[in-house]
Formats: structure tokens, sequence, C-alpha cells
């Protein structure tokens, strides 16, 4: 609710959908409080252009076409605060032309299909909250939905609940490359979740309390790797805290889609402090019994932390050192050296 509240605060900047202008015919294009930050996309025409976005809060939808090449969106201010695009669609929310629910990957507040994107120093928000619609059981609200090659995030700030990133690719056979380092990705179920290769370094990743009566309250990440990747999700030199109970959260489930059984989730957690917000007994969980974690792709590797304690040896597959080389940025990121 907090994070609401300072949203709204800055909610007299909104969106008017005035055009950004260009600065000194460089391809560089400004957006102010007032502007539409999606208006500055669709201004973008051939590759390497830089939108800068001013600090406020921008309302709105934003995506980015697969043909925007090698875009990059630099807030503006100090801190990633600053800059705020937010929006409030969840996966059951009518779409306005009656023509049915946006889903959970239509329900994200920013979506890229674009290779070679750069974020830098904003924040990314969806605000929906399930407690404004008890009405809605598809509660995956998306902050960001990411499915283009060679995606850097950078000092970014990621807020939602349910399925706060969706780390994707465009297609099962797609191996899209993604870095994230020293952002902040804040949720409850799933909040890190897809198919994509996707490496977090010194990212802090944060468990929101949930007011409900069982546990876990929810699971910081939920790849679904499609089997011929040798490479799914890597956290590296990170943090996670909670702002639940001690031992309310797992690290992770894996998730098999309906739509595609031949995934075989990827995690490696390795370096990183686990705060006493992980069950440290059973850190994992299934999301389907037939998919168990246990045949899944999960290891970790010389974590610190409460969360980290290995007191069931069984439940937390460790990496040796020698299979640790394998699962480092380079190994993740290949020829890419965002």
């Amino acid at each position: 609710m907090r994070r609401r509240a300072f949203l709204a605060a800055a909610g007299a900047l909104g969106v008017r959908g005035a055009t950004p202008a260009f600065a000194g015919g460089r391809r560089v294009l400004h957006v102010r409080p007032g502007d539409s930050v999606q208006a500055a996309v669709d201004a973008v025409t051939g590759v390497g252009w830089t939108i800068v976005v001013h600090p406020g809060t921008y309302r709105e939808v934003v995506n980015i076409p697969a043909d925007k090449a090698g875009l990059t969106l630099l807030g503006a201010g100090r801190d990633p605060r600053d800059a705020v695009v937010v929006y409030d669609n969840a996966n059951g929310t009518q779409k306005p032309d009656g023509s049915g629910t946006y889903g959970t990957a239509g329900s994200a507040t920013f979506t890229s299909a674009a290779p070679g994107l750069t974020v830098r120093g904003l924040t990314l928000a969806n605000d929906w909250l399930r407690a404004d619609h008890p009405d809605i059981t598809g509660t995956q609200a998306v902050a960001a939905y990411v499915t283009g090659d060679r995606s850097s995030f950078t000092h970014v700030r990621l807020l939602a609940h349910q399925d706060t990133l969706f780390a994707d690719t465009t297609a099962l056979t797609a191996f899209a490359r993604q870095y994230y380092r020293d952002c902040y990705i804040e949720g409850d179920v799933d909040f890190v979740f897809g198919r994509a290769t996707a490496v977090f370094e010194r990212c802090h990743f944060h468990t929101l309390d949930r007011d409900v009566a069982f546990k876990p309250e929810g699971m910081v990440f939920a790849p679904s790797t499609a089997r011929a990747n040798p490479h799914g999700f890597l956290a590296l030199r990170g943090r996670v805290t909670s702002g639940a109970q001690d031992g309310a959260y797992k690290i992770a489930r894996p998730w098999v889609p309906s739509y595609e059984t031949t995934a075989w989730p990827s995690l490696v957690v390795r370096e990183t402090e686990l705060g006493p917000g992980i069950d440290a007994v059973a850190p994992y969980v299934n999301m389907r019994e037939a998919y168990p974690w246990q045949s899944m792709r999960f290891r970790e590797y010389r974590n610190t932390g409460p969360g980290a304690e290995i007191t069931v040896p069984e439940n937390r597959p460790q990496l040796t050192d020698t299979e640790a080389a394998s699962h480092t940025r380079a190994a993740y990121l290949g020829d890419w050296c965002p």
C-alpha cells in the first residue's frame, strides 16, 4: 500500500499525450511531465536512439516493438525513484474493447521485444492491488515483460506483486539473453519468472508481506527454461530481503507451462545473501506435483545469511567448485558484454 501512495503523490504530472521534442538534432528525445513515453518510442526511427525520461510519474502502458533495436531509455534523475512509469492492468482486467481480458503478458506496464534494449535509472511498476479487485481471480499484474535478446537493465526498480518481471523469449527456440545489474525487484508470488537466459548481478530482491493465513506466502523465482537451453536464471552477488515473517518465502518453484510441457526450469543462486524471510529448511516447492522441483536444474553455491543455512542437505542442491565455473555472467551471456 505504501508504494501506491508514493506513486499517486506525483499523479498530477500524468500523461497528456504531448509529443516529445528533438534535442539539438541528435538522436535523443526528451520526455517531460505531461509528455508520453510511448509517443517518444513511436517517434523513434532507426537504430541507436536515446529517450531521456525526466523526473515525474508517467501513468501509461509502454510497448517497444522489435523494430526499435538498440534503444536506450534513461532516467534523468539522480535516483530511479525520480522517473516512474506505472499502470494497473492485471491478467483478469477486461479490455476496453470488450474482447476479453489482458492475460498475464498483456497486463505488463512495460513491454519490450526490441533487441539491444538498454534501460537505466527508471522505476517500472504495476500498482494493481488484489484488495481493490476481489472479483478478479487472474491476479498476475506484470511490471515488465521483456523478450528481446541483449536487453540490459541497470539501476532499475521493478515493482509489483504477483509476476513482477516476466523475463521471457519470443519463441521456444529463441534463447534471449537479459542482464540486470544493481536492480531492485519486489513482489510476492513468482515475481521473477520466464524462460529467458537472465543474469541478475548485485540485484536486491524484496518479498512483500501478504495478509494471508497460509505459507508459503510466495516465491522469488519461477523459471520456465526451455529444455534445449543450457542456461536459465543466474542470480549472483545479490541479496534477498523480506517484509514478511521469517521463513514465509521460498527461493523458487519450477514453472512448466501447460502450453510448453517440455520445459526444464534452470536456476542458479550463488554468492547471494538470503535473509530470514527465506525458508532455509525447504527453500523450493512444486508448482505442480507432476513436475517436482527435485527433477529441475536448481542449484546454489556459497550463499550466506540465515535463509542459506543448510539444515536438510537434500533440500538444497549445491554446485561443486568445478560446476560453478560454468555458471558465470560470461558463460550465460556468451559474446555479449553489456
